[in-house]
């Protein structure tokens, strides 16, 4: 009687557990990443493929796919591909999510967030669309301690607004959000950052908002159409010493293998030296071009190498997040650690050049292994007929580099 008794209560106490996998789950998800007292929007669902589950985040025209979502009893937890970073949550009776944004190489960075169905709108709408966005702005963003220039390129339909703001060292990604009266929203979340932007059209027409980046940094921005305005060359900003013609560098690859520029693979071809971050975005949009760009022409005499600067100092922990990368972008081409994701250390490294000012930048050796062209930080699939642009830029380049 007794045993009877006790089997009773383990089954009514397993009865009670959620099963995550058996728990209906929303088609789509409205992710709200909670920061001070405003929240940074998302879309999301998570998806069952077979035995397996994934998950899409959703930023305008971009879908981003990360294939790492596990289950254990009411909880989940999805990998957000290259980044070092996860989407933990506990999944409610309903099928929504409550839990925290963390990224696992900084000491208690933990935003939380909650997931709930999604209803069709990113942001609230309550009033009549009073404001075009449409077209592209002259835009001046500013700290308490300094500025600095972007091109604001917006397109809107009714409501509905996407866009990107790109700077002189790389672009905000695809920008996705609502427009309400006089004032949009526009969020983006890519697995490492989680921007906002918001903007109120003044009686003049000009713009002024502000800017979130994660928990804690924010600024203001002002803007004014302008379809002439032009952010500085970006083959200009970077530039070898006086002195100097060519890079000299020895860092050890994914293997822990010493690696040279001057070793024989990459003697009489063009090479390109990609300096690179698995913490970063736009050398995740550069890698996802230099990857299958590289397959379709190494043999006509090319070689990329990846100079990594990691966030933290352990090779291991270096080579493990690059090999990953690798892997996520299709990307075979040689990767090399060459050091920690901070700037200063990273010109350290590099002493040929003037100094590194943004991630990723890409310099052109030619066949002698001299740097012909640099170009720095990168405007990603997000601007488009300006990506298109470097895309044709790049190619033009490396045809003139091969032909002499």
């Amino acid at each position: 009687m007794k045993n009877f008794f006790f089997l009773t209560l383990l089954v009514l106490f397993f009865s009670c557990q959620s099963n995550p996998q058996k728990t209906t789950l929303p088609d789509k998800y409205l992710v709200n990443l909670a920061v001070d007292s405003e929240f940074i929007p998302f879309e999301m669902s998570i998806i069952r493929s077979g035995e397996n589950w994934y998950a899409e985040v959703y930023n305008a025209e971009e879908v981003l796919v990360f294939d790492e979502v596990n289950f254990e009893d009411d909880s989940l937890k999805v990998s957000l591909g290259i980044f070092d970073a996860e989407l933990r949550a506990k999944i409610l009776k309903n099928g929504s999510l409550d839990g925290f944004f963390v990224k696992n190489y900084l000491n208690n960075y933990k935003v939380p967030f909650t997931a709930e169905s999604f209803g069709g709108s990113r942001f609230p709408v309550s009033d009549e669309v009073e404001a075009d966005f449409s077209g592209r702005w002259k835009t001046l963003f500013q700290t308490e301690d300094d500025s600095y220039d972007a091109i604001g390129i917006f397109t809107q339909q009714g409501n509905q607004i996407q866009g990107t703001f790109m700077t002189k060292l790389g672009d905000y990604r695809f920008l996705d959000g609502n427009v309400s009266g006089n004032t949009f929203q526009m969020s983006a979340f890519d697995g490492s950052h989680a921007f906002l932007f918001t903007g109120k059209m003044e009686q003049d027409g000009s713009i002024t908002g502000r800017f979130r980046s994660g928990p804690k940094y924010t600024e203001s921005f002002s803007a004014e159409r302008n379809d002439n305005f032009e952010l500085p060359d970006a083959y200009s900003l970077n530039y070898l010493k006086e002195g100097y013609e060519k890079l000299e560098f020895t860092f050890p690859d994914v293997n822990g293998n010493k690696v040279s520029i001057t070793d024989p693979q990459f003697q009489n071809k063009v090479v390109l030296v990609q300096l690179f971050g698995t913490w970063c975005p736009n050398c995740m949009d550069e890698t996802k071009f230099l990857g299958p760009w590289y397959e379709k022409n190494r043999d006509a005499g090319v070689e990329i190498i990846g100079l990594a600067f990691e966030s933290k100092p352990d090779f291991d922990y270096a080579s493990s997040r690059v090999k990953k990368s690798m892997e996520k972008l299709n990307a075979s081409y040689t990767f090399l650690i060459a050091g920690e994701s901070n700037k200063q250390k990273a010109s350290e490294a590099l002493p040929a050049l003037n100094q590194v000012i943004a991630f990723p930048t890409l310099i052109y050796l030619d066949k002698k292994g001299k740097v012909r062209h640099i170009h720095t930080g990168f405007n990603g699939p997000g601007t488009g007929v300006y990506y298109e642009r470097w895309v044709d830029e790049h190619n033009q380049l490396i045809k003139e580099l091969l032909a002499e």
